[in-house]
């Protein structure tokens, strides 16, 4: 594991934290493939409820690839693939997390950046946060996952306008967008982040996880849908010691302890 990507656990509450701030914590390769690594560890931790994606520093989340490592990472046709592929499994990694993700965004969040942060659940930003994708500077190809992510959170009018102008949006624009869940004063956006997770965690997983996993189905085009593993979902919650718990906790008018089964 490098020391530009670092992982902290707080109880049930994991988070992965892009560690370049000198660079505006862009990724490189090397980055991308330590936090495929952390991801499929906190995936297969039960202890695990929530996971919170931020950068160091406080002055960005992520701004991109790191562009001084294209002559060795993205140098040649065979190398660029391998780059793609990395880049790619990481953000299906991210979208299809097992559980609910939050994009602690502070500060600038550019290009590969807002690409992960579409791919999580929830995205809370500060009040100076910024977002740009500058492909169309760049003469750079944008593939159709992470359009089609775009165009699912902002519709296509805002997405063509992201892409179309290449230009920087503010945190008020975002939000308009819906590209951000909620704006909150630069300098609280951790503490939002970890409150919102907290609210999560507190909840009965198993619900969690199954609404996460029936929201990913309806994203999906129709004949795409497996609709009998939604309803095995909804079935495992009713079947599950947790809705006695939750029950139980209604009656006595006191806080549920879910223990995700």
């Amino acid at each position: 594991m490098t020391d530009k990507v670092l992982t902290e656990r707080n109880g049930d509450i994991a988070r992965i934290i892009f560690n370049q701030p000198e660079k505006r914590n862009a990724v490189s390769l090397e980055m991308w493939e330590a936090v495929e690594t952390a991801l499929e560890a906190f995936a297969e931790d039960p202890s695990v409820r929530i996971l919170i994606l931020s950068g160091a520093g406080g002055k960005a989340f992520v701004s991109g690839a790191d562009i001084s490592k294209f002559e060795t990472e993205r140098a040649d046709e065979k190398a660029v693939a391998h780059y793609n592929t990395t880049t790619k499994r990481v953000y299906t990694a991210v979208e299809g997390f097992p559980k609910p993700t939050i994009a602690q965004i502070d500060g600038f969040c550019v290009g590969g950046g807002v690409a992960l942060a579409l791919c999580c659940d929830l995205r809370i930003c500060g009040e100076g946060s910024q977002f740009a994708i500058p492909a169309a500077k760049l003469g750079l190809g944008y593939g159709f996952a992470g359009i089609n992510r775009l165009v699912n959170i902002v519709g296509p009018a805002f997405a063509k306008e992201i892409f179309f102008t290449a230009r920087r949006f503010d945190a008020e624009d975002a939000r308009i967008m819906g590209l951000v869940n909620r704006i909150v004063p630069d300098g609280a956006v951790r503490q939002a982040a970890e409150e919102t997770a907290a609210m999560i965690a507190a909840n009965a997983p198993m619900t969690v996880g199954s609404v996460k996993f029936i929201i990913g189905e309806t994203l999906k085009d129709e004949s795409a849908r497996d609709l009998a593993a939604c309803e095995q979902r909804v079935k495992e919650c009713f079947d599950s010691s947790d809705y006695i718990e939750g029950r139980r906790a209604f009656l006595e008018k006191r806080k549920p302890l879910f223990a995700g089964s």
